[in-house]
C-alpha cells in the first residue's frame, strides 16, 4: 500500500555479535573517499550494560558527548542529536532490538507490543505518518501476534485449527481514533489484544504510544468473522479454533464503550452524494480519499474512522467512491467551501462497477480538524 542517488558511496555496516547476552551494538559509518588530510569517520557503541554516556568520533578524534549542544562536525556546531539517539542510553539494547524486530509478549501471553520507527516514505506532506501507515503497522502487529503466539497456521493470521479446516479471519468493522500524529523518525510501541465478541466473533484492540514519553496517540479497536477460503462463505466458529483462542483472551478496551463508534453508517444513493470518483481498487483508503474535496486534504487531518466492510474486493475490480458531508459546511457557485475553525465529518461509500447491481464493498465515516496553522509556528 503503499531514492535518491549520492555523489559519493556510503558504506553502513552493522555489527551484532552471535549473542546478544553483551548487550553491545556497534554501528560503523565510512565514506568510500576520505579527504586526505581529514578522515571521515563516524563510529558508535551501545553497551546496555554500562552507565557511560553514548560518545562519538567525528573528524578531528575528539570524543563529543551525544547530548552536548556544541556537537561539531569539521569544527561547525550541528543540531543537538535527536531524541531517538539520545534516549538509547536509557533503553536496553537487546530489548530494544528483539521487540523491534520480532515484538514481546506482556502481561503473560494477553499483550502484545512491537515498536517501529517512521520512516520517511511512510510520511505525508506535513511530514507525519499518514492513516495507511497506521493501518499497515495494526495489520503488522496482529500478524506478527498470530505468528508468535505458538498456535499460528498457514496463511495470514490463521490459527493451526483454522488451517486444517481452510477458515481465515475477515475485518467486518474498524474504528480508529488519533490524538496525535508522529513525525518523521519518532519511535512508537504498538499494543494489541483479543477478546470474544458475540458467539461467533472476536474482537482485537490496539493501543500506539509513544515509545519514550508513554503518551497515547492512536487507539484502535475492531471485530473479526471468519470465512471459508473456498466457498467464500462466512461460517462459524469451530470449538477446535476457540480453545486455541481462549487462553489469548483478555477483557480490556481501547476505545471505551462511551467512545465507540457504534452508530450505523447510512448507505449513499446517488442523489445523495457531493462527489463522486472512479478507479481501480488500489487501496480502500485510497477510493476513499479520492472523493473528498482537495480543501479538506489541505486544510485538514483525520482524527476518526470506522468502517464497514461489506463485501470482498480484489484489485482487478473497478470502484466507485461517494462522499457527503454531514456536518458544517457550506455551498455555494458550484464548489465546497470550508468553513474556518469547522470539524467536519464525511459519510462515504464504495461500490463495484464490474457489477450492473453495483454491490457496495465498503461503507465509512471519517471526522477532521481543522489544521491550525497559526499555533503551529
Amino acid at each position: 500500500m503503499q531514492l535518491t542517488s549520492m555523489v559519493a558511496s556510503i558504506n553502513l555496516g552493522l555489527q551484532f555479535p552471535c549473542s546478544l547476552s553483551n548487550n553491545v551494538v556497534k554501528l560503523g559509518f565510512h565514506s568510500s573517499s576520505p579527504s586526505p588530510n581529514n578522515k571521515r569517520r563516524v563510529s558508535l557503541m551501545v553497551n546496555a550494560n554500562s552507565n557511560r554516556r553514548l560518545g562519538g568520533t567525528i573528524n578531528n578524534g575528539e570524543n563529543n558527548n551525544i547530548n552536548n549542544k556544541n556537537y561539531k562536525v569539521n569544527g561547525v556546531r550541528v543540531a543537538e542529536a535527536p531524541l531517538t539517539l539520545r534516549k538509547l542510553k536509557e533503553d536496553s539494547a537487546e530489548e530494544a532490538l528483539v521487540t523491534c524486530m520480532h515484538g514481546r509478549f506482556q502481561e503473560g501471553i494477553f499483550v502484545y507490543r512491537q515498536i517501529f520507527a517512521i520512516r520517511s516514505y511512510e510520511i505525508g506532506p506535513d511530514q507525519t505518518a499518514t492513516m495507511e501507515t497506521i493501518l499497515n503497522f495494526l495489520q503488522e502487529t496482529a500478524l506478527n501476534h498470530v505468528a508468535n503466539s505458538g498456535i499460528g497456521g498457514i496463511g495470514f493470521g490463521a490459527t493451526r485449527q483454522m488451517s486444517i479446516r481452510k477458515l481465515i479471519w475477515v475485518v467486518t468493522r474498524i474504528q480508529v481514533q488519533v490524538q496525535r500524529y508522529s513525525s518523521w523518525g519518532d519511535i512508537i510501541e504498538i499494543d494489541t489484544w483479543v477478546d470474544a465478541h458475540g458467539k461467533n466473533g472476536m474482537r482485537r484492540d490496539w493501543v500506539i504510544r509513544d515509545h519514550f514519553t508513554k503518551e497515547v496517540i492512536v487507539k484502535a479497536t475492531s471485530t473479526w468473522v471468519m470465512m471459508n477460503r473456498e466457498t467464500r462463505k462466512l461460517c462459524k466458529i469451530p470449538e477446535e479454533v476457540r480453545e486455541e483462542l481462549t487462553p489469548f483472551y483478555i477483557n480490556r478496551f481501547a476505545i471505551s464503550n462511551e467512545d465507540t463508534d457504534s452508530e450505523k453508517i447510512h448507505k449513499l444513493t446517488d442523489q445523495d452524494a457531493e462527489n463522486i470518483q472512479t478507479g481501480l481498487a488500489v487501496s480502500f483508503l485510497y477510493m476513499i480519499f479520492i472523493s473528498l474535496p482537495m480543501k479538506v486534504l489541505e486544510d485538514y487531518y483525520m482524527t476518526s474512522m470506522t468502517l464497514e466492510f461489506r463485501r470482498e474486493c480484489t484489485q482487478s475490480n473497478m470502484l466507485e467512491s461517494m462522499a457527503t458531508p454531514t456536518s458544517k459546511l457550506i455551498h455555494g457557485n458550484n464548489s465546497i467551501n470550508i468553513k474556518v475553525n469547522s470539524n467536519l465529518q464525511f459519510t462515504h461509500l464504495l461500490r463495484l462497477l464490474d457489477d450492473d447491481q453495483r454491490p457496495e464493498v465498503v461503507r465509512a465515516r471519517t471526522e477532521w480538524h481543522f489544521k491550525n496553522y497559526a499555533n503551529s509556528i
